[in-house]
Formats: structure tokens, C-alpha cells, sequence
């Protein structure tokens, strides 16, 4: 009798864990165990030539969709945001500060002075007990606003590798913009949150999901996506003696939006170029 006993909890147990272990789909999908494709040796001697570009990534167009959703997690579907905020809470990688003048990723900054950017805040106000009809002192945690981030600067080197005579692109680093609704100017306004080394990054990125509206079985990582190049973005400026300056500095409206695309055409023909001898 004791061993019927035992054996019948035995296949209760089995039965569970077998039960817990199913997948909530058609089958198992698991993506955590990836790694990043490691990028080509380089050595300086084959670098014939290279040049910084900025550009901007806009969430809201929509071929950009898939990094801005969703706003909160669902299963384990994440936005970019998220993914990258996660990773600096945890200290997997390392945030710099985002200056206004310069794009150069030299200051660490505190996940305090983040979460301030990003309008987290801790406010108090006083609220009327329903009970005993008296003011009470109540404070309110205001959380990071990470739904506010709607573009995304993107700093990249070109260069023309002579030892496989093509012309290649590596991201140096991301950075976040917010747009807000300042409440003491009474103005939308935005600013840059922070800057994050891209190559530290690409460890987390490959292990999430990107949503893929075409096909769920063709399963993509945020790391595929930006090696890939699946995302719209356009120039807004290059290295260039003038203190780097943008094309907004010489350009506005739709002129700007011309001279990013003669600065667009104008590398695409670089590698023809550096054939003529």
C-alpha cells in the first residue's frame, strides 16, 4: 500500500512538471542562448578611408514600429527602451552622459540622473481622508516615462575595407530622445537622455525578440535587426571641420532634408570612387 502510494505521487509529479513545461504556443521558442555574430578583425592598414555619420531613427515611422511597441511588455516582447533600461539597471552596460554641444560617449552617468530625464520624481501632495475628513500628507512615485522615447540618435562609421575591397558600417552608439510636455514652460519639448556604447549593448539586444509582422516563425533579434539594417533613418550630420555642426546649423525645413540626401548619395558613391585610379 505504501509503495502505491508513492508511485502515484510520483506520476502526479511527473505529470505536473511535464504539464508546466509545455509551451503556451504551437511549440518552444527560445532565443536566450544566442550570442552575436563577433565582428570581423580590422586592422588599420586596411582601412582606406572612413568617415562618422549621426543619424536619427524616428519611432514613428513605420518601418521603426517594431522598436517603439510594445509601450509595455508583453510575453516576452519588449521595446527597445525597455531592453536597453533593463540592461543598465542589472549593470550589464555602461550609459554616458548626453551633452548638448557633443555626441562624444566620455561621461558616465547615474541610473538616478536617467530615471530623472526620463521624468521619474517623487512628489507629495495632500489628500483628504475619506474617514476622518483630514488632510493627509501623500507621496507619488512617478515612473520613468520610457513610452515618451520617440527617436533614437545613431552614431555609425563608414569605411572602405581594401583587404575585402567593400565598403562597410559599424554603430558606434545609441541614444534615446524624449519628447515631453514641459508643465513650467507650458511647450512640447525633447531632449537626449543618454548615449550607450552600442558593442557593449549587442549581448542583451541578441537575446530579445523583434516583432516580425510578416512571419512569427522567422524569428529575429534586436541585434539582427541593426546588423541587418531593417530600420528607416535619415543623416542629420557628418564629421566635417566645423565643430561636426549639423545640417540644421546651415539648412532648414525642406533644404535640410536635401542636403541629408546629397550626403546620403554622395557616400553611396564613395566606393565607386575609390576605384578610379
Amino acid at each position: 500500500m505504501k509503495r502505491l502510494i508513492i508511485l502515484i505521487g510520483l506520476i502526479a509529479f511527473t505529470g505536473a512538471s511535464f504539464l508546466s513545461a509545455q509551451p503556451k504556443g504551437i511549440y518552444e521558442k527560445d532565443i536566450t542562448d544566442k550570442s552575436p555574430v563577433p565582428y570581423p578583425h580590422l586592422r588599420e592598414a586596411d582601412v582606406m578611408w572612413s568617415k562618422k555619420y549621426v543619424r536619427i531613427i524616428d519611432l514613428r515611422e513605420k518601418m521603426n514600429l517594431p522598436l517603439y511597441y510594445p509601450t509595455e511588455p508583453i510575453g516576452d516582447r519588449k521595446s527597445l527602451i525597455d531592453i536597453i533600461m533593463e540592461a543598465v539597471r542589472s549593470g550589464e552596460v555602461t550609459v554616458y552622459e548626453a551633452r548638448l554641444m557633443d555626441d562624444e560617449m566620455n561621461n558616465p552617468t547615474t541610473l538616478g540622473e536617467i530615471d530623472a530625464k526620463l521624468g521619474a520624481s517623487i512628489d507629495s501632495t495632500w489628500v483628504t481622508d475619506p474617514v476622518t475628513n483630514q488632510q493627509i500628507l501623500t507621496v507619488i512615485e512617478n515612473k520613468a516615462n520610457t513610452p515618451e522615447i520617440k527617436q533614437y540618435l545613431m552614431q555609425e562609421e563608414w569605411y572602405f575595407d581594401k583587404k575585402h575591397s567593400v565598403m562597410k558600417v559599424r554603430i558606434l552608439g545609441l541614444c534615446p530622445i524624449r519628447f515631453y510636455f514641459n508643465i513650467e514652460t507650458g511647450k512640447p519639448e525633447k531632449s537626449k537622455v543618454f548615449w550607450v556604447y552600442f558593442p557593449d549593448l549587442r549581448n542583451t539586444l541578441v537575446r530579445n525578440e523583434v516583432y516580425n509582422k510578416y512571419n512569427d516563425a522567422h524569428r529575429i533579434s534586436y541585434d539582427d535587426l541593426f546588423m541587418q539594417r531593417r530600420f528607416s533613418s535619415f543623416i542629420i550630420s557628418q564629421s566635417n571641420v566645423y565643430d561636426n555642426r549639423q545640417i540644421i546649423q546651415y539648412e532648414t525645413g525642406r533644404m535640410a532634408l536635401l542636403e541629408a540626401n546629397i550626403i546620403k548619395e554622395w557616400l553611396m558613391n564613395v566606393e565607386h570612387d575609390l576605384w578610379e585610379y
